[in-house]
């Protein structure tokens, strides 16, 4: 068989359109010596696709991080796969807070040299001797104190739709930026209790690491992230301390966690908390858009983008040339999105 994804997007999205079987997306992730990755890779991709499911997995030497989404009737079939592996045994699962079935619509697995890009040199310090893990009554219950540092180890897309009360959450484009951000930042309170947090906890597992190796003395951390904190916290009867909408990596892009509202759509201002890609692929940016301003620009992030979203093909060239010059490495401009849609003023002559 073929180890990889033979159709196209449109085809994928109108098989997953039309199953009438329910899915349930779930994440996980574990550090694991993998000592052949890629063979690992293919045996996963032979079994999960037999199962049809769905999903984003990143395999490396250190490890496995995996958002998928499982056929329900397939999923105690995979958690049985799961456990007949001595690298996957006994994985804890991390549950969807919000799940229409929809997350993903092709199976995805890559080999990567790790599975979260940090920039690090590993060898230069214990990244197993991580900080302390707690729970989410036990998290829950430590917010608000004066005493303690609460951070947001996501990127600022994410913690601009939701985040938790008093977090500092600074404005890094990838987690790599993140993680000397934070070291930077705090330099001056190496002696005070810290608190991290991301989505499903695999980046503060090294976060936490290297900040013990930097010479932070009290280095805690969210088990099982923001997702596990939303189902703990429903269990308990406890009001939210996350506000807002937690940021996805597929297709949802985000589910709400307390129901609020708490950023503004990049064009109009008016309060939303949607992601969407720029629908000019030139530009594909990431950027919070309402449904109205959706409809005035086609899905764009500008009036730029919508004329070239709807240029000829005769005029193609012209507009890639021009966008390749504003642009560069759009990924750069993510971090100022907002400020993009307002400044942008692209000629094409």
């Amino acid at each position: 068989m073929q180890l990889y994804n033979k159709y196209n997007k449109e085809e994928l999205i109108r098989r997953l359109n039309e199953e009438t079987f329910e899915r349930t997306t779930i994440s996980f992730y574990r550090y694991v010596l993998i000592e052949n990755p890629q063979d690992f890779r293919d045996e996963l991709y032979r079994q999960w696709f037999a199962l049809n499911c769905f999903g984003r997995i990143y395999v490396a030497r250190e490890g496995v991080n995996a958002q998928m989404s499982v056929p329900t009737t397939n999923l105690n079939s995979f958690l049985s796969q799961l456990d007949a592996w001595d690298e996957l045994k006994d994985m804890p699962i991390k549950y969807a807070v919000e799940d229409d079935g929809k997350s993903f619509y092709k199976l995805s697995i890559k080999v990567r040299p790790k599975i979260v890009a940090d920039g690090l040199d590993d060898g230069a310090y214990d990244v197993t001797n991580v900080g302390k893990h707690l729970s989410a009554a036990e998290f829950h219950a430590q917010l608000g104190d004066p005493n303690v540092l609460v951070v947001d180890m996501r990127n600022h897309y994410e913690s601009e739709i939701g985040h938790f009360e008093g977090a500092i959450c600074l404005q890094a484009d990838t987690f790599r930026e993140e993680i000397e951000m934070v070291v930077d930042e705090l330099q001056s309170k190496k002696d005070r209790k810290v608190l991290l947090y991301c989505t499903g906890g695999v980046r503060c597992e090294k976060a936490s690491a290297y900040l013990k190796h930097r010479g932070f003395q009290d280095v805690n951390q969210l088990h099982g992230g923001i997702i596990e904190y939303a189902r703990q916290i429903k269990q308990l009867n406890l009001d939210s301390k996350f506000i807002g909408k937690n940021f996805v990596f597929d297709n949802r892009l985000g589910e709400s966690i307390s129901g609020d509202v708490i950023s503004n759509c990049h064009q109009c201002g008016k309060p939303c908390d949607t992601h969407t890609n720029c629908a000019n692929d030139l530009c594909h940016i990431l950027f919070i858009q309402c449904p109205e301003c959706a409809a005035k620009y086609d899905g764009c992030c500008g009036e730029e983008c919508k004329t070239a979203h709807h240029a000829p093909e005769s005029e193609r060239n012209l507009y890639v040339q021009a966008f390749q010059r504003k642009f560069g490495n759009r990924k750069a401009f993510r971090k100022g999105v907002a400020q993009k849609i307002e400044k942008f003023d692209l000629r094409y002559e």
